[in-house]
């Protein structure tokens, strides 16, 4: 025990998810040796220092009290994302695709915590195990490595669970599926499972072969973004797969929770989620204002293309995707505004999706208008209410907590990347991109480019704001509270 905590239960779950992720390591082995390739004794090699890490880890010997209290959950949270990014970082260097540990960690943290920027160049070049391992990444940190963990480990369900999941899940209040903890995570993962089967079948229907489809849905549910090609989606040129696409992307975005309610309990559930009306709302109205500035730009230019590539480049960016069709950096200064905008608002609590989430934009709002009300009506009460509860004081203060921080970290970050030779609209968009998990590039690093040329420091501000982001700021920033550490 150290300050209260108990440290060999935050070990002994390190050691575990090691383990999980040294198995999920054979599957890029699997495809080396089905496709012959060179990366076959790197990927054996990383998963065998994995395991082994983890395995020590798992050889501690058992204490009489193993819990796993608030304060285990919010460090085993942070650092087991740490922990996997690091051994996740391993493929890249051993098989020589970056030549630094800050390349090969910057790629991982993308990878795990679904943001899509990247700093491989030559994708069409690269090798099967490799682009296999870039989009598992992204599909285990989706729905969260450690809430599959729950889903299998019936030792962490005795309390232990309650903690991980919440500390993990994204969104300030989660749905129980179930009695127990694990019956929820299990559930979630199945439809997570199930949603990216059906894409992968969809993508085979049309130009994709079985291997980019595979990768592809990989990266669209867990709203990822890594691509197969240098040129993203774009490389197909299909109006099928850019649809398809749009529609898991924007689906992949939703509460999970309410889509498995509305599956197998009430048919209506989804329609009467007020988070999805607001939703569906700002992608609406995002995706009209930003035909409408293309068409005064270039009015010759096909309707259903236009269209097509704004509906889908706002869902991208509302849904942290961060696949490309076209490169929307030269569609000018509204278009940057309105995908800004929609990377900062984020998709819905419960999701795979980053962002500020829709959830606390509702509740910033009707609090503001019930605010003018009191202006006005000083002693009347009148409660903000979501689904047509009332939401308590406490969790508004939350929310508006929230947001104050996460604009205050991204000011923080822009201005120290404006000092790194990137120019104001390169470091805001950076910085949205990377604290919203989205992985859009802008200026320099546009969606033809990637960050390789970025300073070293500016990678490490990003991969402070991937994982912030990921972890909704509060659970990894309050291991620098002096309140966390006091007995």
């Amino acid at each position: 025990m150290y300050y209260g905590i108990n440290i060999k239960s935050i070990v002994k779950v390190i050691g575990i998810l090691l383990c999980i992720e040294a198995v999920f390591m054979l599957i890029p082995v699997i495809t080396a040796l089905v496709y012959g390739e060179s990366d076959l004794i790197p990927f054996l090699q990383s998963a065998g220092i994995t395991a082994a890490a983890g395995a020590a880890m798992l050889y501690l010997p058992r204490g009489a009290n193993e819990r796993i209290g608030k304060r285990e959950g919010f460090l085993i949270v942070s650092l087991c994302w740490i922990a996997i990014s690091v051994a996740g970082a391993l493929p890249f260097l051993l098989n020589g695709n970056v030549s630094t540990f800050t390349d090969a960690f910057f790629e991982a943290i993308s990878g795990f915590t679904t943001t899509g920027v990247t700093v491989l160049s030559n994708l069409n070049e690269s090798t099967h195990g490799i682009l296999m391992w870039r989009s598992l990444m992204q599909w285990m940190g989706g729905m969260g490595i450690i809430l599959f963990t729950v889903a299998i480990l019936p030792m962490l369900n005795s309390g232990g669970g309650i903690q991980l999941f919440s500390a993990e899940m994204t969104g300030i209040v989660f749905d129980k599926l179930g009695p127990r903890i694990s019956q929820t995570a299990k559930k979630l993962w199945g439809l997570y499972l199930v949603m990216t089967i059906i894409l992968i079948l969809l993508l085979m229907a049309g130009p994709m072969n079985t291997f980019d489809a595979i990768c592809t849905a990989f990266a669209t549910t867990s709203t990822g973004g890594f691509a197969t090609k240098d040129e993203s989606l774009a490389y197909w040129g299909s109006a099928y797969v850019d649809y398809t696409v749009t529609a898991f992307m924007f689906l992949s975005a939703v509460n999970f929770a309410i889509i498995y309610k509305t599956i197998f309990r009430n048919h209506k559930e989804l329609f009467k989620d007020e988070e999805f009306k607001w939703f569906s709302a700002i992608v609406a109205i995002a995706t009209l204002l930003t035909c409408w500035s293309l068409y005064m730009q270039y009015p010759a230019r096909d309707l259903e293309e236009i269209f097509r590539k704004s509906l889908f480049t706002i869902v991208s960016g509302i849904t942290s995707t961060g696949f490309a069709v076209e490169n929307f950096c030269n569609w000018g200064t509204a278009p940057f505004v309105i995908i800004c905008a929609c990377m900062f608002f984020g998709g819905c609590a419960g999701s795979t999706a980053g962002g500020v989430k829709i959830t606390r934009l509702v509740l910033l709002f009707k609090n503001t208008d019930n605010e003018f009300y009191r202006q006005v009506h000083p002693t009347a009460i009148k409660p903000v209410r979501f689904n047509g509860s009332i939401v308590s004081h406490n969790l508004i203060s939350k929310v508006l907590a929230f947001i104050v921080m996460y604009i205050l970290i991204a000011a923080l970050s822009t201005m120290v990347l404006s000092f790194l030779d990137l120019t104001l609209d390169e470091a805001i968009g950076i910085t949205l991109s990377a604290i919203g998990n989205c992985g859009f590039g802008f200026g320099r690093m546009n969606p033809e480019s990637n960050f390789l040329m970025l300073h070293p420091i500016g990678k490490w501000v990003m991969i402070i704001d991937m994982l912030i982001g990921r972890l909704e700021i509060f659970t990894l920033l309050i291991l620098f509270s002096p309140y966390f550490w006091k007995k």
